[in-house]
């Protein structure tokens, strides 16, 4: 892949934050089977609130979306001395009747009630960059919403995660691929994290080469891609060596690309292709885990029921 030309972003050795970023949030109303998936996102809302960023969301006390608002509330309780409200709900007239606000939750002052849920889901969509957790039909239609609205050019091109929790977005992912590679939809660079580090690596890099950089409209889906692409060797330079941020292994894939030999560039570039790989070959093998026992829970399924039909054939010829 074609590497891009960024500029070194100079900061202290802490990150630096970055005022009214939004992040908007879209996820289940309900926890899911596997209390796994609620844990997760509670802990990456408490992540969202250690970022200062103000989470966007659904408004709602239940299930993932619920975890999200209650982790970014308590990670905003431990910062005094904020002017900004951690969280904006937004939701339409009927949501808010049948809104129940938990204890936690009634701290959310900050409200919008919008007309339509098309006019909703605009209005989140004004966040600077977008999460997707795991859910039921209302997280694909915004998925779905956002995707046609980027393709079409309705919504400016911005970091779209999904965080693919117990490898929850392994069916949309291949789907999605598959019918980009048929030409029925473009390509949309989703940045796939699979735990809570995973994604605090990936808002280091959106902040450092995103929202830090602030890229012109034809230079954003390159650095998306780029950030996709970077993102498996971060995290593993990140594994290898607990001391070392972000930000600095950004800085020497900058300093590298910029200033040393041909040869160095080289061991890099192929370095950082071994990671991307690498981590499609993991998930890859984690998808065709969960296929086999999918396979394996269908052919289960057509025993019974080819048993249940050889019963019902018998008792029909039984009745002539």
């Amino acid at each position: 892949m074609q590497k891009i030309k960024t500029k070194k972003v100079k900061k202290s050795s802490k990150q630096k934050k970055h005022d009214n970023i939004r992040v908007f949030v879209a996820g289940g109303s309900r926890d899911g089977k596997n209390t796994a998936y609620a844990k997760a996102a509670y802990e990456l809302g408490k992540e969202i609130g250690k970022q200062e960023y103000q989470l966007t969301f659904g408004l709602s006390s239940c299930g993932i979306m619920g975890a999200v608002a209650k982790g970014v509330l308590e990670s905003w309780a431990k910062m005094p001395n904020h002017t900004r409200k951690p969280i904006e709900g937004v939701t339409t007239e009927e949501y808010m009747r049948r809104y129940d606000a938990e204890k936690e939750l009634k701290k959310i002052s900050d409200i919008v009630v919008a007309k339509t849920l098309e006019e909703r889901k605009r209005h989140m969509l004004k966040a600077e960059f977008v999460i997707f957790m795991p859910g039921g039909v209302g997280t694909l239609d915004e998925l779905a919403f956002d995707c046609v609205a980027m393709q079409d050019g309705l919504l400016p091109k911005k970091p779209f995660i999904l965080f693919n929790s117990l490898g929850f977005f392994h069916h949309l992912l291949e789907f999605l691929k598959d019918i980009h590679l048929k030409g029925f939809a473009d390509f949309v660079p989703f940045i796939v994290v699979d735990n809570v580090f995973e994604a605090k690596v990936a808002f280091d890099m959106i902040a450092y080469r995103y929202l830090a950089q602030k890229p012109k409209k034809d230079e954003t889906e390159r650095i998306l891609e780029q950030i996709v692409y970077d993102l498996p060797y971060v995290i593993e330079q990140r594994n290898l060596d607990s001391t070392k941020t972000t930000w600095h292994i950004l800085s020497e894939i900058h300093d590298t690309f910029t200033n040393k030999s041909a040869a160095e560039k080289s061991e890099l570039s192929q370095a950082i292709e071994t990671a991307y790989l690498n981590k499609e070959i993991a998930r890859m093998y984690d998808r065709l885990e969960k296929t086999g026992r999918d396979t394996a829970l269908v052919s289960h399924k057509l025993s019974s029921l080819k048993k249940r039909f050889q019963k019902k054939g018998k008792f029909f010829n039984g009745l002539h």
